[in-house]
């Protein structure tokens, strides 16, 4: 399978930019999420990847073969870049059979009725929908239809297969189903896949790179579970993980890898391995869920503000002089409104710089005094 690239690729509709100098390397055999809120600018590149969409600027490869060139008068058409794409809607032949609907691109492309036949056998059996080869699409469920049009997209052997928010229509159970089966199917086919969504479970779950974009503008590129450790800046940071990472304003005297903190109505100390540096004194701190622990012996006190148990966990709003903080604890516990408990941090936190974009100025750890 062929590796993508896309170099200084810029998108203007008129006046409006929606994605601007945008330069991405997609590796072989790579499940690529990109990630957003709408209107980022995600869908518009996995369009002009696919040639659904022509750039106004830039480059774009598909393994050896330049697709799209604006100084040399080069795009070619989908047809021409041997991939398949998965819309939102499956589009399937309402008056056709799984079967048909399997087989119908195979017979536009002239191949032969064996061929056919073996091709649409094997995907049935990968995809496991056998069972329902003589149905029509009316007769199936979301998550069967949905494994139908993947098998139809994926019957010619697309070298890259592009899917554009392909769960979004599921209930939440068959969304968790169809993510595994589309992991288990990247494997399978080891095929290239990128994939569109606003949901950063499934970008977390599925890919194994992560790229998140705002405003046409791409914001890091990374595995999830780096992307999810080390946040390139606080809209990353804001947007990977659920709950969301606590931030929490406030102010720094910065000494190497040591800073004095004051925010909300807390006070700590900071501490990093490595030396670095504000642009004021100004800063925000961040502290993920799990990194705040509940009942900790001498520890910080705080108010139960409210609990959202779900028997896995339960998520807990603390009140603290004002101040909210989110907190997760695993198991099936509770705590009484209002009630008071301890708390304190451990593990990771991160100082941003709201002077410089929000950036991630530093990852340590916090004690509070």
């Amino acid at each position: 399978m062929p590796a993508i690239n896309l170099s200084h690729v810029t998108k203007r509709f008129g006046r409006f930019v929606a994605v601007s100098d945008l330069n991405l390397e997609i590796e072989n055999n790579a499940f690529i999420t990109l990630l957003g809120p709408s209107g980022c600018g995600k869908t518009t590149t996995l369009r002009m990847i696919a040639g659904l969409e022509t750039p106004t600027e830039g480059r774009i490869t598909i393994g050896d073969q330049v697709v799209f060139d604006a100084d040399q008068g080069i795009n070619l058409p989908p047809n021409k870049r041997d991939v398949g794409f998965l819309f939102q809607n499956y589009a399937l032949w309402p008056h056709m059979t799984v079967y048909q609907n399997i087989a119908f691109g195979l017979e536009n492309l002239k191949w032969d009725k064996k061929r056919i036949e073996e091709r649409v056998r094997e995907l049935l059996k990968m995809l496991r929908i056998e069972p329902f080869e003589k149905r029509y699409p009316s007769e199936l469920s979301g998550g069967q239809q949905q494994r139908v049009a993947i098998a139809r997209t994926l019957a010619p052997g697309p070298k890259v297969l592009f899917m554009d928010e392909p769960l979004s229509n599921l209930d939440a159970k068959l969304r968790m189903e169809m993510r595994t089966e589309l992991k288990r199917l990247h494997r399978d086919t080891d095929s290239t896949f990128v994939y569109v969504t606003h949901d950063q479970l499934e970008a977390m779950t599925l890919s194994t790179r992560v790229c998140i974009m705002e405003n046409g503008l791409l914001q890091q590129y990374d595995p999830p579970l780096v992307m999810y450790a080390s946040p390139a800046n606080r809209f990353v940071a804001d947007f990977m993980g659920n709950p969301t990472m606590n931030f929490i304003e406030g102010t720094a005297k910065v000494s190497g890898g040591t800073a004095e903190l004051s925010f909300g109505s807390l006070r700590g100390v900071f501490e990093t391995d490595h030396p670095f540096t504000l642009r004021s004194d100004k800063v925000v701190v961040g502290v993920r869920p799990e990194h705040i622990h509940i009942g900790v012996p001498g520890g910080r006190q705080a108010t139960i503000y409210s609990t959202l148990p779900s028997g896995m966990e339960t998520t807990v709003r603390l009140n603290v002089d004002g101040t909210q903080l989110t907190s997760v604890v695993f198991g099936d516990v509770d705590y009484p409104v209002d009630s008071q408990v301890s708390f304190a941090f451990s593990r990771t936190a991160i100082l941003f710089d709201p002077e410089d974009g929000g950036r991630n100025a530093a990852q340590g750890t916090v004690r509070l005094l």
